[in-house]
């Protein structure tokens, strides 16, 4: 996602001739005979780059994230944590993992014993502010751990809407901040972030606050309810001019509050803290406390959180790669399973996308941090296979809050908030997928405002549908009437293919097959002529001085894509592969233009996004657009081709270190794409539920599927210099087709790849490759 504090990525991976695609420079794959195990993840990728991710504690999917903050301003701040920051603010209990836009860090901690201090300082002079440096850190799923400056060394955990807090102070005064107006906040924000705050210390020592947040979800709330294991020897209030309350008071009101509890002596027993969170009311938070820390055993709370982790990392068991790539898989695991995040308090009760509280049934939650326009891709998919319980779940949730929002099908929902971000309502694709796969769900109650969506040109139009008007009467957005018209034109033809899906699911069989027909109208931003996916203007004309690395056909205030240029999104067609060769003029000219791609100058216009990164030649890696490009290979015969690209991208994109993700993880999106690509496989289109095959990087993954069943890869004679699928069986019979359905997968089996050095015929006949557009190759 955009904002305008991104500075331009330069760096680039290299250029290197599709021919000689493997990685240099890597060792035969280690422990080929090895049994398979669950590696350990190291929460430190993506921290430091531009993957935007936190190391703090977490559940799967948790509501609290309670972490430490080192930045609010700019566009690695994002997460509220970056590891070249070098000084830590304090420790605050919401954070998004890897996404573009930053929000969250909701309920600052300030541990020190230093004296007050009210505002953070900066990066630079940590020291005129309560910010401290700080050694000795250690993250784990579940815990974190860091030695302060000032001597205090903390701790942290989490309960599913609770975060648990151990400090420890040497002999001495020392004092813990409470900073209730710390948040994201940027040059372009406008007017006040955070408004309505209120604080309340009951008699029992129970602090309650809440407050309203305008940032990116803007108008959302968090209320908190917070306990002590130690009452203080005084208690200060401050208020938005930054001075004291009167003393013994017990309440304040404001935009920027703040407490400090004093104590004579923090030394002895450690201090802790736990927080109970709700986005409903301070009651929901008392609950949150009442229901999951009722008394003060924190070591409790990490092993209870660790045996959760163990087993949702767990669920994938890997040997042979390196150390390192068994390391990233785990990571990936971990990361993949920090979104969407819980919403419903401990009673069911959330706030819905209509800003009214609602009810969830028994057994059921609601989810905010829905990232769709970049988890649709991979991070749901993967869902549906290692957890559909959680799919599920999802997807029930999904049907709910899409029959609520006054926007319709989801678009981006943060904290009860459609902040509309990005393009399209790609919720639909991860519904429709849902279906194609058995997930059972209320589709029906879901439906009348994806109709709305669908149908409707007068329906309550968003930022991220945009054009609808045009798309509907000319087939294609124009460029000279809409911002980010080309990409536009083709996502939202993929959003009709999903929901003709669903259309057909609910009967509305006339509704399915004009979504079908009009699914084909991102043809009318494909140009046959130069095979790119141009701008077009109002009255039907191309861009004539066309240029596919710039963004824009007016280079100084306009840009036709979203996130991409013309070589990116020239092939972001998911749905429809075959009719863009076609439309390309058939294999061997749709095989050429993909090499091109790949083979390009890695070159960016000035005006560029960051986001457009970890360049191959002009595929970037780094952005969601071009995940299931390496792939393409397979629908025009040329399958050795995705397997030797999708081999190197496993292997150059992904590190394990700060850099270790080549652009925003995107909550999951990813890592997602190295999971399911190092098991072999991927959804180019979700919808159809199948994937297609690439090369996989492990000799053998045993993958925990459906009700406890086994999917097992392996792959024989594998080694880095050998990505080439040579042959597959499937449950001990050979298998000529380049792909499989989710139906085998999810029912558990062998997969097995006999792995080569050089390119075969595996995959190339016709027959064998991928349907598409519901159907095979003609």
């Amino acid at each position: 996602m955009i904002t305008t504090s991104r500075r331009q990525l330069l760096a680039t991976t290299g250029l290197l001739a599709l021919g000689g695609a493997i990685p240099a420079g890597c060792s035969r794959v280690a422990g080929g005979g090895a049994a398979p195990v669950v590696g350990k993840p190291n929460l430190f990728i993506g921290t430091g780059g531009h993957g935007h991710t936190f190391p703090g504690a977490s559940l799967p999917f948790g509501m609290a994230q309670l972490s430490p903050d080192t930045n609010t301003h700019g566009w690695d701040a994002c997460s509220g944590y970056h590891q070249k920051d070098g000084s830590i603010m304090g420790f605050s209990h919401t954070h998004l993992s890897g996404t573009g836009i930053g929000d969250m860090l909701d309920v600052l901690v300030v541990p020190t014993r230093r004296e007050l201090k009210l505002e953070p300082g900066t990066i630079e002079k940590p020291g005129e502010g309560y910010r401290q440096r700080y050694s000795d850190e250690h993250a784990e799923p579940g815990y974190y751990r860091v030695k302060l400056e000032t001597g205090v060394l903390a701790e942290l955990t989490v309960t599913e809407r609770c975060g648990l807090h151990r400090y420890h102070f040497g002999q001495g005064a020392g004092h813990i901040l409470i900073d209730f107006a710390h948040a994201i906040e940027d040059d372009w924000d406008k007017g006040i972030v955070v408004e309505k705050a209120s604080l309340d210390l009951g008699e029992d020592g129970t602090l309650t606050g809440s407050r309203q947040v305008n940032r990116w979800a803007k108008g959302r709330h968090i209320h908190f309810a917070m306990q002590m294991s130690r009452r203080p020897d005084r208690v200060q209030f401050f208020g938005d001019d930054g001075n004291p309350a009167p003393d013994g008071a017990t309440s304040i009101k404001g935009n920027k509050l703040k407490l400090a509890f004093f104590f004579d002596d923090a030394g002895g027993p450690p201090i802790l803290i736990k927080t109970g969170l709700s986005a409903v009311d301070v009651q929901g938070a008392r609950d949150a406390l009442a229901g999951e820390a009722k008394g003060w055993d924190f070591d409790g709370a990490v092993k209870a959180a660790r045996a959760t982790w163990a087993k949702a990392i767990g669920g994938i068991r890997v040997s042979g790669g390196t150390e390192a790539q068994r390391v990233i898989m785990a990571s990936a695991l971990y990361h993949a399973q920090l979104a969407p995040t819980l919403f419903t308090d401990r009673d069911g009760r959330y706030v819905g996308l209509d800003r009214e509280v609602h009810q969830a049934a028994n057994g059921e939650e609601a989810f905010s941090t829905y990232s769709l326009w970049d988890t649709y891709r991979a991070l749901h998919p993967l869902l549906t296979l290692i957890d559909p319980d959680r799919a599920a779940l999802l997807t029930r949730d999904i049907c709910r809050q899409t029959a609520q929002s006054p926007a319709g099908p989801l678009v981006w929902p943060l904290q009860g908030v459609e902040t509309a971000c990005m393009i399209g309502w790609h919720g639909v694709s991860v519904l429709a997928e849902a279906h194609a796969k058995g997930i059972k769900a209320d589709y029906a109650a879901a439906w009348p405002n994806i109709r709305r969506r669908a149908f409707d040109r007068d329906y309550k139009d968003i930022d991220s549908t945009l054009g609808r008007g045009f798309y509907y009467d000319l087939g294609y957005i124009p460029c000279d009437e809409v911002w980010e018209s080309v990409s536009r034109t083709q996502e939202y033809a993929y959003d009709d293919w999903a929901m003709a899906h669903l259309a057909d699911a609910v009967g509305a069989k006339e509704d399915a097959a004009a979504l079908r027909k009009r699914a084909q109208n991102y043809r009318g931003v494909i140009d046959p002529e130069t095979r790119f996916a141009r701008p077009r203007f109002k009255d039907g004309s191309w861009w004539q001085d066309y240029d596919p690395v710039q963004i824009g056909h007016d280079v100084k205030k306009w840009r036709d894509y979203t996130e991409a240029n013309g070589w990116q999104a020239t092939f972001l067609n998911q749905h429809d592969v075959y009719g863009l060769i076609d439309h390309f003029g058939g294999d061997a000219a749709f095989e050429k233009q993909l090499d091109a791609l790949f083979n390009a100058p890695s070159t960016l216009p000035d005006n560029a996004p960051p986001d457009i990164s970890g360049l191959v030649g002009q595929y970037a890696h780094g952005n969601e657009p071009n995940h299931h490009v390496a792939y393409m290979y397979a629908y025009c015969g040329a399958p050795a081709k995705t397997q030797a690209m999708v081999r190197r991208l496993l292997t150059e994109m992904y590190k394990n270190d700060p850099d270790g993700v080549i652009g925003n993880d995107d909550c999951g999106q990813m890592s997602a794409w190295f999971i399911l690509s190092a098991l072999g496989f991927y959804p180019v289109d979700p919808v159809s539920a199948i994937y297609v095959f690439g090369s996989p990087l492990f000799d053998v993954a045993e993958v925990t599927v459906g009700a406890g069943k086994t999917l097992t890869v392996r792959a024989e004679g594998n080694a880095a210099d050998r990505p080439y699928v040579q042959s597959v069986r499937w449950n001990g019979k050979p298998w000529s087709k380049n792909w499989i359905a989710h139906a085998d997968l999810i029912g558990g089996g062998e997969l097995v790849f006999e792995m080569g050095a050089t390119p075969s015929a595996f995959g190339t006949a016709r027959a064998d490759r991928p349907p598409s557009f519901g159907s095979a190759p003609a």
